[in-house]
């Protein structure tokens, strides 16, 4: 009974004394369970009989959920429609609200009853849900150079509240001009859960620079982060503005290279067909864009050309320019001539553009050719020409060989370093190389031949005095020279008569240059007596001073 008569006095003070609190918002996710406060946990005064949770319904009318008494661990629920199997009362008296959506968005009221009041906190929830990601439909195949085309439609479905989008070029914002770029949106829902779809059309004007483009779409929403479409590229169709004609070949073309012929346009889709103008000849080329001339010669050189198919004003030039060269050597391969001959060497070349020439004796670079209008024997050896332009070269060669009979130079003789033997040296000229025969036995030293010349060495002790003979020969003929060749004993008596021939001629010399170094002196004083302009006979005292020097003279 006195239960009652609490209850009761509580509910008075309820009406006297109402609450001003104003109502708090809760944000619940879609789908998830949303949890309502009640008074933030705050909700346990002394003297608890009970909590209940009830909600104002779609028509303004109040509906009741659920109470939950303070001597009971389970609460009643009293919810007749779809919340019955979806509430539930935690710990801290908050609502539990299991399987979020748009149909929870509304005021609930948390009610709490003690034995001294009454007290209610309003709670209104509000249900989000974050977009799925945006997507690009109904996509253009292509796009119009200068022409206003719709580019796609940017979708994001399922929203709450609905998504903002944005269109983007190159992570740019596009902006609507109502000229160049249109952004149409719209905003729908889905009748069965409420939630919204955001579109988008975009109407672009594109220029041939949007070809490597990409276009996305951006979804903001207050759940972030924002969400973007996957990139787009569209083709830019545009008509040709220029034609180019390209020589695939390498470089420089040769006589015999396959040359090609590649026309290009700048339209897009590029053409696929041309026309190509072969040194006047016009050749219609179809689902491809090259011409090859196949085995090139010097007479295809020429301006070829390549236009549209149907508009030969639009077209390119260029000009193909063949490399050729043409040598002609007189003398070639072997050539023998005799010494002292002539030789006539002639170059004729002839090539597409200026031809470097180079001559070489035996693999050593020669700055010019010899002149061969009286032949040596160093004018033999291998000649080889070479001949060049940019890409080409050409090797010619001649090897000649200068002929000769044999001829000595000089023979001649020393001694030997110990002084025991005398060594003869015979040096001659001819070719082929001539074969050497002495007159007398002896030691043959090392022989050399180069450039027609050979030196042959004999060392001999001759006991007496000797004549000794060289003689050298070839297949065209011989030659032969003397020496004498003393003892030792000999050339020693020989060299004291050299000696004493040498004295007694330096004596005679000694004595001519005494007399005339005397006569100069004589010549001298007479002068010096014809310079005082005195007569020849000079002074009575100069005459007894010459009596008295002829008298010590006679002496």
């Amino acid at each position: 009974m006195r239960s009652v008569i609490s209850l009761l006095g509580a509910f008075i003070a309820a009406a006297v004394f109402q609450t001003g609190s104003c109502v708090e918002t809760v944000i619940g996710l879609y789908g998830e369970t949303i949890e309502v406060p009640c008074n933030n946990g705050n909700n346990k005064p002394d003297g608890l009989i009970f909590t209940k949770w009830k909600y104002v319904k779609d028509d303004g009318s109040p509906g009741d959920l659920l109470v939950k008494q303070a001597q009971k661990d389970e609460a009643t629920v009293s919810a007749t429609d779809g919340y019955k199997s979806r509430v539930s009362i935690a710990a801290n008296s908050s609502l539990l609200i299991t399987q979020g959506s748009l149909v929870d968005q509304r005021v609930f009221t948390c009610m709490v009853v003690s034995l001294t009041n009454l007290k209610e906190y309003s709670v209104e929830v509000k249900v989000y849900k974050k977009p799925s990601a945006p997507v690009i439909k109904n996509k253009a195949k292509e796009l119009e150079n200068g022409k206003l085309t719709q580019l796609g439609e940017c979708v994001a479905e399922s929203a709450n509240p609905a998504a903002y989008l944005i269109w983007m070029k190159n992570n740019q914002p596009l902006v609507d001009d109502g000229k160049t770029i249109i952004i149409t949106s719209a905003i729908t829902k889905d009748p069965a859960t409420g939630l919204s779809r955001t579109s988008s059309r975009l109407q672009y004007t594109a220029s041939k620079e949007d070809v490597e483009s990409q276009f996305i779409c951006t979804a903001n929403h207050v759940m972030g982060p924002d969400q973007v479409s996957e990139p787009e590229t569209f083709p830019i169709h545009y008509p040709t503005e220029k034609v180019s004609l390209q020589v695939v070949s390498q470089s420089p073309i040769r006589e015999g290279d396959d040359v090609t012929l590649k026309c290009q346009a700048d339209g897009n889709p590029p053409p696929t067909s041309f026309n190509f103008n072969i040194k006047g000849k016009k050749v219609t080329v179809t689902d491809k864009d090259v011409y090859t001339l196949t085995g090139i010669t010097r007479a295809d050189t020429g301006v070829y050309k390549c236009s549209l198919l149907d508009n030969d004003v639009m077209e390119s030039t260029q000009m193909v320019t063949v490399s050729f060269l043409d040598v002609s050597l007189t003398p070639t391969g072997k050539v023998l001539k005799r010494l002292g001959e002539k030789l006539e060497v002639s170059l004729e070349k002839n090539a597409s553009t200026e031809a470097k020439v180079t001559w070489s004796k035996d693999n050593r670079k020669l700055d010019e050719l010899p002149d061969f209008s009286k032949l040596t024997y160093s004018d033999a050896g291998l000649y080889v020409c070479d001949v060049s332009i940019e890409g080409i070269k050409r090797s010619l060669s001649f090897e000649l060989t200068v002929e000769g009979g044999p001829k000595i130079m000089s023979l001649t003789k020393r001694r030997s370093n110990d002084g025991k033997h005398k060594i003869l040296t015979c040096e001659a000229e001819g070719s082929p190389k001539p074969d050497v025969q002495w007159s007398v036995n002896g030691t043959n030293d090392e022989t050399s031949y180069f450039n027609g010349k050979a030196t042959y060495k004999l060392t001999v002790v001759p006991s007496k005095n000797l004549t000794v003979s060289c003689h050298v020969t070839n297949k065209l003929g011989y030659d032969s020279r003397d020496i004498s060749v003393f003892s030792q004993k000999n050339e020693h008596g020989a060299e004291q008569a050299k000696v004493i021939v040498g004295v007694v001629v330096g004596l005679f010399l000694a004595a001519a240059l005494v007399g005339l170094i005397y006569w100069l002196y004589i010549k001298k004083t007479r002068q010096g007596t014809w310079k005082t302009g005195e007569k020849e006979t000079g002074t009575s005292e100069e005459s007894k001073k010459l009596e008295e020097n002829n008298h010590k003279a006679d002496v």
